[in-house]
């Protein structure tokens, strides 16, 4: 099922750092989310975008899963933070300009805490990539953060 929102709906990012291009699908569990590689993508030289942008990429697209999830119940999406990530692997050193990413996140385990695990997948028609990502989402980030900062 499409989403109906746009990514600056979902993800709490802004300007430039807002990578991903579009949501394209979804279910109860998994996102799919697009990324078009052009000459403007954030990160892009003369090669392309560094293969190591896709850990921010599916990073970006497990955060308009938890957004799509949060205005599906009539909140606003919230700040996570990215814990961890393993075995992350790309067939390729770039992702080549002109070429559109397709990025599937699975949500694996959630915890009552808001740490969750994901298995995430990124795939072009010349490059695959992908990693298991540990993510931490409070219920209020700000006090997160401000009890981080006295501690």
């Amino acid at each position: 099922m499409a989403s109906d929102y746009l990514i600056e709906d979902l993800v709490p990012h802004s300007g430039r750092m807002s990578l991903l291009t579009r949501v394209v699908d979804h279910g109860e569990d998994w996102l799919i989310a697009e990324v078009d590689i052009t000459v403007d993508s954030m990160f892009c030289d003369e090669k392309g975008v560094p293969a190591w942008v896709g850990l921010e990429y599916l990073a970006q697209a497990i955060a308009a899963f938890a957004g799509l999830q949060e205005r599906l119940l009539g909140g606003m999406p919230k700040i996570g933070f990215l814990v961890g990530t393993r075995k992350y692997v790309s067939s390729n050193s770039y992702f080549s300009l002109n070429s559109t990413l397709s990025i599937k996140v699975s949500e694996n385990l959630k915890a009552e805490n808001g740490l969750c695990v994901f298995n995430c997948e990124l795939h072009s028609d010349e490059c695959e990539a992908s990693a298991r990502l540990n993510v931490f989402q409070p219920e209020d980030a700000n006090q997160f953060i401000r009890n981080a900062k006295s501690e």
